[in-house]
């Protein structure tokens, strides 16, 4: 018989083979997988020569092959255990094949109703539909949490209930049918609701798979976030998710509340428009029957026309953004809260966002379900406090060079200036600067108040704000605000707009904008103007602010941004 070779550097125990070609790594695997009737020859190394190993070597490679021998007889009686558990579940569910629940005609009819419904049926039979949220099975035993999108359920399922073959392979995320009494909980127990479904019938509706492609396995805290991104529809069925976006829907219902109180009323202008309100740079372009068109970028410009017939009025619309930003607080898409007053000023226009704002979260503190959501996604929650801080943006400048926050020295493009340690070059801010995100949202997180940020200049405002008479001849400033929120930033952007013909006229040739798209807009000025203002919210930054979100893509159903369009 060959000797079997070890060589101890360049050797491998999981693809040698003991030929001199290919040896293994060490003498204890050897000894195991060939006994000790085979010969050996080892080597330190592959410059050296095969020898037969040392008494002291052999003796130590007996130990390494009987610790080896050990585990591989442990892991065949693991594997025949294993085996013969197989074998009796195989038997028992098979058995169980043969267990069909028929629901008892003689009970009183169950009610069917919404976990939300339930407690006014408590003490009687009820039918509830929804899917397994938990599930946690005992010796006889089978405890479900069962939601529906209304509420949460604890269910109690034994005797034959729990023998069937439906419920010996449930897993969560099924959807099912569950019929039974519904009881109080006893004193000192706790259950969603304050109460427990006895079940005497159940039936599965819709299985879900166990195994690798088990809910469980395909979400976790660790999960990638772009995996969670593509996963989103899973997601969604998580408590946290599922309550920003109840959230979320409270919220809006309360902003509705909060202008119906003010007689404002609520349009649904356009998403599809041909004429730009921000800028070209970030329009979404699109062919429509031949002609170039755009998604919106704001419905501003149509909520004006509403005002000499509707008077003041918001909308709850889309809006596209084509900027390639992916910060936290940025979306492709996002839920644009708009309003447009007529015969207002500056003070009366931050006092209006100042209300809206401050009466819709009292309203969603007022209700007990809402006030609870907002618990637990931001249990340090407290309403905000009335006036808000006002801050011009001239002394805004001079409290970040005051406090040491800097901005990037750019060159014309708009790129960060290297110094010659491959650094971003950091230079004071200056009047004229466009104040960062990064820079702004510092400011806000230190004085910790919501704040209005307002008297921007000109040149980095919309050509349609109204504009400050400059005294000396300098920097001309528009009558404009930003309310920015600690932990978000700016949440709404809002301004006096131009109400005198000749000066938007004006303000098209200086931006280079052609007036006869504009003829319906430009119109208001010339049909009986006024002196108006509006704004818009980020839904979804508010919506961040208020549960205390990372990111804005947690506030959305399913969230656009840059290269993210699916599912």
């Amino acid at each position: 018989m060959s000797a079997i070779h070890i060589d101890e550097t360049a050797g491998s125990d999981s693809t040698g083979t003991g030929t001199a070609e290919q040896p293994y790594l060490s003498l204890g695997v050897a000894l195991f997988t060939h006994g000790a009737t085979a010969s050996f020859l080892t080597r330190k190394d592959p410059t050296g020569t095969y020898e037969e190993p040392t008494q002291s070597s052999v003796k130590k490679a007996k130990k390494t092959a009987e610790g080896l021998e050990k585990k591989k007889k442990k892991a065949e009686e693991l594997e025949r255990a294993e085996k013969e558990e197989r074998v009796k579940r195989d038997k028992v569910l098979e058995e169980s094949k043969k267990i069909v629940l028929v629901e008892d005609e003689s009970q009183p009819k169950a009610t069917k109703a919404k976990i939300v419904h339930l407690e006014p049926l408590r003490t009687q039979r009820v039918r509830v539909f929804g899917w397994v949220h938990r599930l946690r099975v005992q010796k006889g035993l089978i405890f479900i949490v069962l939601r529906d999108g209304t509420g949460y359920l604890q269910a109690l399922l034994s005797g034959n209930a729990t023998q069937t073959y439906e419920a010996l392979t449930l897993s969560l995320e099924s959807s099912v049918e569950l019929v039974g009494t519904l009881q109080p909980v006893p004193e000192g127990k706790t259950a969603p609701g304050g109460h427990e479904l006895v079940v005497d019938f159940w039936r599965l509706i819709g299985g879900s798979p166990s195994g690798d492609d088990a809910y469980s396995n395909q979400l976790n805290e660790q999960s990638d976030p772009s995996k969670l991104a593509d996963l989103r529809h899973l997601v969604l069925r998580g408590e946290t998710a599922s309550s920003v976006l109840r959230l979320r829907a409270a919220m809006l219902s309360a902003f509705r509340g909060a202008y119906a109180a003010h007689s404002i009323l609520e349009v649904t202008p356009p998403c599809l428009v041909q004429t730009q309100v921000e800028g070209g740079a970030t329009l979404f372009k699109l062919d429509y029957y031949g002609q170039p068109a755009f998604l919106t970028q704001s419905s501003q410009l149509y909520l004006e026309t509403c005002l000499p017939s509707l008077g003041d009025v918001f909308c709850v619309q889309e809006s596209f953004r084509a900027e390639n930003s992916h910060t936290r607080r940025h979306l492709s898409e996002y839920t644009h809260l708009e309003a447009e007053l007529g015969f207002i000023d500056f003070t009366d226009l931050m006092h209006h966002i100042e209300t809206i704002i401050c009466e819709t979260v009292d309203a969603l503190l007022a209700n007990p379900a809402t006030a609870a959501l907002i618990m637990q996604l931001n249990p340090k929650f407290t309403p905000p406090a009335r006036p808000f801080m006002r801050m011009a943006y001239a002394d805004a400048i001079a409290w970040l060079n005051a406090h040491g926050i800097q901005r990037p020295l750019e060159d014309a493009e708009g790129k960060p200036l290297l110094d010659e340690r491959g650094q971003v070059q950091m230079v004071d801010h200056a009047v004229g600067d466009d104040i960062a995100e990064a820079a702004e949202r510092q400011m806000t997180d230190i004085l910790g108040v919501p704040m209005f940020l307002h008297g921007f200049p000109a040149e980095l405002k919309a050509f349609y704000m109204k504009k400050i008479p400059s005294k000396d001849g300098g920097t001309v400033f528009t009558e404009s605000c930003d309310l920015l929120m600690p932990g978000v930033g700016e949440i709404v952007g809002g301004s006096m707009r131009i109400e005198d013909m000749a000066e938007l006229l004006a303000a098209y040739k200086r931006e280079g904008i052609p007036t006869e798209p504009y003829y319906w807009f430009t119109d208001q000025r010339k049909y009986g103007t006024c002196a108006h203002g509006g704004y818009g919210l980020g839904v979804e930054r508010f919506l961040a602010w208020l549960a205390n979100r990372y990111t804005v893509r947690e506030c959305s159903l399913y969230p656009r941004w840059p290269g993210r369009a699916t599912p």
